[in-house]
């Protein structure tokens, strides 16, 4: 196996991760608000924020994607290829975790928002802050990839 190969393979890995978090997360943010909505359609607006949210992993695993991309033709060692691997790995263990755990507050924030939708502004804080730490390891990918 090549330094390219395993290079490749970690950055379909990071996709991959990334992007089945985001789809369990929206599987369960998806059931929540179609529930949600059947009781009151007028809810859409503030359900809609709050069910969408699980797929800004996906998106962190695909820019991650392109960005490790253009690094492929410098990877000639094994060990080159095992450094652009290892600098995915936050993003792509933090977002595929935090993805399903921001869904599972997301739909406590959409059952609430069925009760009272006037709390909807201060709910959003309680996803958002997992959303912080995808952030940080999408940061931290971006400057693991600085010196591969």
């Amino acid at each position: 196996m090549t330094g390219y190969v395993i290079a490749i393979i970690g950055i379909a890995l990071c996709v991959f991760a990334c992007g089945c978090g985001s789809a369990i997360g929206l599987y369960k943010t998806g059931q929540a608000g179609a529930g949600v909505l059947a009781e009151n359609p007028k809810k859409f607006s503030k359900v809609l924020v709050f069910v969408v949210l699980p797929a800004t992993n996906g998106i962190y695993g695909f820019v991650m994607a392109i960005l490790a991309q253009s690094y492929l033709p410098g990877i000639t060692t094994i060990e080159q290829g095992l450094s652009l691997m290892f600098a995915l790995m936050p993003l792509t263990i933090v977002g595929f975790v935090a993805a399903i755990y921001q869904a599972k507050c997301s739909v406590a924030s959409i059952y609430a928002i069925a009760k009272d939708e006037s709390l909807s502004g201060k709910l959003l804080l309680f996803p958002a802050m997992i959303e912080t730490y995808t952030i940080l390891a999408l940061v931290v990918s971006i400057l693991l990839l600085a010196v591969v």
